[in-house]
């Protein structure tokens, strides 16, 4: 009781001091994209928090002030914002184009990591080659290292580019890289500036591209994208994601599916939801100060989707895409990410990061720490002695409290009194994270190991999040949820949840900067609800079990073979794509409004461009198709089975084609489009789904088309010869 007694009192004493979780500022908002009003288009970025406490992106080469009048392109340009959300453009990372870059090449997606005191900044060269640059800061000056990975004999059987770095809790670095269609990873040198060991094959997919890995509660995540990036109103981009125990994989779906896999894949974390914006894709991941994961990514405005002819880098006339820079809230549910709960891009106002700390050194602090500066961090706290170095505010609740240590200092989480705190410690003496709990002058510690080549005279972000009684602390370089240590305990009850934050010291020397605190955010633990269809409308359905008028033909067929009980139906050697309009379809009205149509396919294809599926058809250069597609696997001889969602419609004064991926391709797989008429934007938007046991759906992104009348349901089987479609029913419903 005396012991209770005494941390009541000591708290009562900080609450006039304290800054609870509930006392946030007015809800700050945002509205997509982020980089309105500072560049036209930033594609492919990578973000950072710099040791200096602003925000940093890269972005793809591209013309990023063709609305101002300039005609070219920047190479790989930086901007810099406070919040995630106003950016200011800041330089480009290169300027001057190096001897090794082959010729008519231009610089692609960027990729930002903080290792050992020093940023590294890889890229891909658009022929191929992956390249290094190493940076005091965020903005260089840059020393090039040339090209850490070859355009050829690379070990990766597709395209060298899209890469990103990674670093295990082991301390190990791993780049992960590929595109069109094999993604691959391998180990790096200590330094990051050499691969090692063998490339590991991680995920195969149709255009899969952008690989991206996180470390989350014991899981790697791998996110990439699939389909088209940049083909203006006709990108199909959307992101994915497997996980896995190992950083080498197997990277599995949340249905159990291996990345690895030949067909096309669930885990859907990002698509087009039909508003202004299409084709999502190749994302990075920021957290704000309140712990809240963000996905970063680009967008294609389907207002404005296409920039006028313009000079590359490259000396080429170019025909680009906008693709400007996007972010919206990574949620985790059930164990995987998915963008606003699976709402997809936002268009709207929305809660914006947190940005800014409620507890730190502009609310109040003491002076026992003098200052230094340095080029990259600015200005930072260094001890001269044994000692903490406190805020005047306490922070109450749950709560995130942050900030960059070296030199062996230690985050102070919670500070009641010299004899009643916690702190976490970067331990030189064990090489441990060690969170010491202090309680009326008795401590315990909970401890993890840090890697062998642990730099105690860099900068590392420790991190700790307070959520009821429960303490995680993580060590990371660069915030990009990659710790290389973790500690996770319950605090005692006699452990005060409110306390003044900082730093403290055993010795001269330690420094400390970016502290602060602010309350932790609240995760969305409920998952957007999936369409569900309405009451069947049998008027408009086929069981396949006799002759029904409503059906007729489009350049008929006399090889279809009703079976009582369904539709069998060869392929044929005839195409629907763009100008050749040879294949045969089997079409019949659809219901007036929204509705959802389903068949149940079963197909037997096995070599390329043999496919069988479901039609929403309004002539032959304008409709929706969602068909079981077998397609070549790029860089080898293997096919894979791919849910193809695609769109054929006008572009200009042509016609254009373009596919998006869904869920798994099995030999009997369920099919679904689910028409919805939008009214305010006269356009017709068609969502797809799949499943492979008529249960379980996998719902993708939203094509689009502006609106020109009714469309027929239809079927098609063509391509390629030697396959044939088994269509057990099809059966339309209502909206729901």
């Amino acid at each position: 009781m005396k012991l209770r007694a005494c941390l009541a009192v000591a708290a009562t004493l900080l609450a006039g001091l304290t800054t609870p979780a509930a006392a946030q500022a007015a809800t700050v908002t945002y509205t997509n994209p982020v980089s309105a009003g500072t560049v036209d288009t930033f594609p492919d970025p990578a973000v950072i928090r710099g040791k200096d406490g602003v925000w940093y992106a890269y972005g793809t080469t591209n013309p990023i002030f063709n609305s101002k009048g300039e005609t070219g392109e920047h190479i790989l340009p930086i901007l810099s914002s406070p919040d995630l959300v106003h950016w200011t453009y800041r330089k480009d990372a290169i300027t001057v184009k190096p001897s090794y870059w082959a010729a008519g090449t231009r610089a692609w997606a960027p990729d930002i990591r903080y290792l050992d005191g020093s940023y590294h900044l890889t890229y891909a060269l658009s022929n191929g080659g992956i390249a290094l640059l190493t940076g005091a800061t965020p903005t260089g000056p840059w020393t090039d290292h040339g090209l850490l990975v070859t355009p050829s004999g690379s070990g990766c059987p597709t395209g060298t580019i899209d890469q990103a770095l990674f670093t295990d809790a082991d301390g190990t670095n791993y780049l992960y890289w590929g595109s069109y269609d094999t993604l691959c990873v391998q180990q790096l040198t200590a330094d990051a500036t050499g691969r090692v060991g063998a490339v590991t094959q991680v995920g195969r997919g149709r255009r899969a591209e952008g690989s991206f890995v996180v470390r989350r509660d014991g899981y790697y995540y791998l996110f990439f994208s699939d389909a088209g990036c940049c083909d203006g109103a006709f990108s199909g981009y959307t992101v994915k994601v497997g996980r896995s125990t190992s950083p080498r994989g197997p990277f599995l779906t949340p249905s159990g599916l291996d990345l690895m896999s030949l067909t096309s894949k669930d885990g859907i974390v990002l698509a087009a939801n039909g508003n202004r914006w299409i084709g999502p894709g190749h994302n990075a991941l920021a957290t704000d100060l309140a712990g809240q994961d963000w996905l970063v990514y680009h967008a294609i405005p389907a207002g404005d989707p296409d920039f006028p002819p313009v000079t590359g880098a490259n000396g080429a006339t170019l025909n680009l895409t906008r693709r400007p820079l996007m972010i919206d809230r990574l949620d985790w549910i059930g164990g995987w990410p998915v963008v606003r709960a699976g709402a997809g891009a936002s268009e709207t106002a929305q809660t914006a990061p947190v940005s800014t700390w409620t507890v730190d050194r502009s609310t109040g602090w003491d002076t026992t720490w003098p200052t230094a500066t340095d080029p990259d961090s600015g200005e930072y706290l260094t001890a001269a002695k044994a000692s903490f170095s406190l805020s005047t505010r306490a922070a109450s609740g749950d709560v995130r409290v942050e900030g960059d240590l070296r030199s062996g200092a230690g985050l102070v989480i919670s500070y009641t009194d010299p004899q009643n705190h916690v702190v976490a410690w970067l331990d030189q003496a064990t090489r441990r994270l060690d969170v010491a709990v202090t309680v009326q002058g008795i401590r315990s510690d909970r401890t993890a190991v840090l890697p062998s080549g642990f730099s105690f005279a860099t900068w590392h972000t420790v991190a700790a999040e307070r959520r009821g009684r429960n303490l995680t602390v993580e060590v990371s370089a660069d915030r990009l949820r990659d710790a290389v240590a973790t500690v996770a305990l319950t605090l005692p009850g006699t452990v005060p949840t409110t306390g003044r934050i900082g730093a403290a010291a055993t010795a001269a020397g330690a420094a400390a900067d970016n502290l602060g605190a602010a309350p932790l955010h609240r995760p969305v633990t409920q998952r957007v609800a999936d369409p569900q269809p309405g009451a069947p409308l049998p008027e408009y359905s086929d069981d396949f079990s006799g002759t029904d008028p409503a059906w007729s033909w489009i350049r008929g067929r006399n090889d279809t073979t009703p079976t009582g009980n369904a539709l069998v139906w060869p392929t044929q050697a005839a195409e629907l794509y763009t100008g050749t309009n040879t294949a045969s379809v089997l079409v019949r009205d659809a219901p007036a409004g929204d509705f959802t149509v389903e068949t149940k396919l079963t197909f037997d294809g096995t070599r390329g461009n043999q496919q069988a599926g479901l039609l929403l058809y309004q002539n032959d250069d304008k409709y929706f198709k969602l068909a079981h597609s077998v397609l070549p696997l790029a860089g080898t001889s293997e096919v894979t089975h791919q849910v193809e969602f695609g769109k054929e419609g006008p572009r200009g004064t042509g016609v254009a084609n373009a596919p998006m991926f869904g869920g798994p391709a099995a030999g009997t797989t369920w099919l679904r489009l689910r028409y919805h008429y939008d009214a305010a934007n006269d356009e017709d938007e068609v969502r797809a789904a799949s499943s492979v046991d008529g249960v379980t759906w996998t719902w993708g992104g939203v094509w689009t088309q502006p609106h020109t009348g009714a469309y027929r349901i239809g079927l098609v089987s063509m391509n390629a010869t030697g396959a044939t479609a088994s269509f057990d029913y099809v059966t339309t419903f209502a909206a729901a």
